[in-house]
Order: structure tokens, then C-alpha cells, then sequence
């Protein structure tokens, strides 16, 4: 691209980016929910002050983030504003390393371990015993599928969502999905096996509940950690054979 027409496209990103600013602005000050209507593109075009293909190319721009929902036919509706992009992005980005993907997977994965490390050290002392016996549930739903010889990363991401479901905070399981999306996104994409060792896998998840049932939050955190290194190695280990 030349460097005129570099600077040509500027001042409209701009634009583009101010238009996307005002319509989230408007979703604000109306206080508009998530399946919420939004005025016609007419009404936008009136409220901001824009053209019609200024409010259609800002509105395509948020709905790729979630923030708007364009359903032909219907009209144009407020998103969910999920964690959806969050992960797209860091699936390329993991996948557009040189490095075959294993760093960046490496620091997503250092990432969650170190928020779920410091999840763990809150819900430990309030975990109910009918919540201990549903996370030892779920090891023995993975303990089966393991004897069965079948995969079970549902019940793996199910585990880790039921352990921090007492904190009330919706966005902890997003967040959570959206690293494990990735990794499972990665792993399909670099032709990774399943779980080579399910047992160890088991082990691993019947150790936290064993710590926490003895209200041991250092040893829960340790077990955590110990979970943590055995996925990072997995992944490290898959990548030399895949290579």
C-alpha cells in the first residue's frame, strides 16, 4: 500500500472508531441490556449525525466484538459483550507464532494458573461439603470416562467452573472458557492427541478436592500448581512429536 493511500484510510478509521465509540456511548446512556432493540439505522443516522454506511460499517465493526447483534430481517440488538473476541484473538495469536504456538500457549496457560491459584486461595475456606461431594462427583464422572477410553475435556472445564461457582462472579467462568477454548482451539489445529494420561489427570483434580476438603489452602494451591504442570508439559511434549 502506498503511503498516500495509507493516509487516506486514517481519517476514516478514525471516523469509523468515533461512530463505534457514540453507538456504544448511546447503548450506555439508555442503559440498553443485552437483547435490547436499537433504534433503526434512520434514528442512528439522526442521533449521531452520520450516513447510513457510517452507522452500518460501525455496527459490523461491534458486532464483531459482541457488542451489537445484527439479525437480517429483524433489526439490530444489543450483544452479550462475551469474551467471544478475546479468544478469536488470542487463538491466532498463539497460532501465528513462529515458534509453532508453544510460547504463546505458555503464557496463556501461565495466565490461568496464576488466577486460578488466587481463585482457589478464596473459595477455600468457603466451600460448602455438598460443593466438595459435587467437584469429587465430577472426578469420579472423569475417572469413568478415563476407564471407558474416552476423552473427557467437558468434564475437566466442568470441574474447574463448579470450583469457583460459589464466588458469584460471571465473569470468572467467561474468562476461564475463553483460555480453554483456546488451548482446545490449538490442540485441534496442531493435530494434538487427547489426554495421553488420564489417570495422572485424575490424580491431579482428586488431589485439589482432597486438599480442600482438609481446608488446606497451601496444599490446594500446590495441587493446582501440580495440574498446571502437567497440561504446560503435555503441551510442550506434544508439540516435539507433532514437530
Amino acid at each position: 500500500m502506498s503511503q498516500h493511500t495509507g493516509n487516506r484510510h486514517r481519517p476514516e478509521r478514525r471516523v469509523s472508531g468515533r461512530i463505534q465509540r457514540d453507538v456504544m456511548q448511546l447503548i450506555l446512556d439508555r442503559g440498553l441490556g443485552p437483547g435490547a432493540p436499537l433504534p433503526t439505522e434512520t434514528e442512528l443516522m439522526e442521533d449521531l449525525g452520520v450516513s447510513r454506511n457510517s452507522v452500518r460499517e460501525a455496527l459490523k465493526a461491534l458486532q464483531a466484538l459482541d457488542i451489537v447483534d445484527i439479525r437480517h430481517g429483524y433489526g439490530t440488538y444489543v450483544g452479550q459483550a462475551s469474551l467471544t473476541p478475546l479468544a478469536d484473538g488470542l487463538t491466532f495469536r498463539t497460532l501465528a507464532r513462529s515458534d509453532d504456538g508453544t510460547g504463546a500457549l505458555a503464557e496463556i496457560l501461565q495466565v490461568r494458573e496464576v488466577l486460578e491459584e488466587g481463585l482457589i486461595r478464596r473459595v477455600a475456606a468457603t466451600l460448602t461439603d455438598a460443593e466438595l461431594d459435587r467437584l469429587e462427583a465430577a472426578v469420579d464422572r472423569m475417572e469413568a470416562a478415563g476407564r471407558a477410553g474416552e476423552p473427557f475435556p467437558e468434564l475437566d472445564r466442568e470441574f474447574h467452573e463448579l470450583l469457583y461457582a460459589s464466588l458469584g462472579n460471571a465473569l470468572v467462568p467467561q474468562l476461564l472458557g475463553a483460555f480453554w477454548t483456546v488451548f482446545r482451539r490449538v490442540a485441534r489445529a496442531r493435530g494434538w492427541t487427547d489426554d495421553p494420561a488420564p489417570d495422572l489427570t485424575v490424580a491431579r483434580h482428586r488431589a485439589i478436592v482432597t486438599a480442600l476438603r482438609a481446608r488446606d489452602v497451601e496444599a490446594a494451591q500446590r495441587a493446582m500448581a501440580d495440574h498446571f504442570r502437567g497440561i504446560e508439559a503435555r503441551a510442550a511434549r506434544e508439540s516435539r512429536e507433532a514437530g
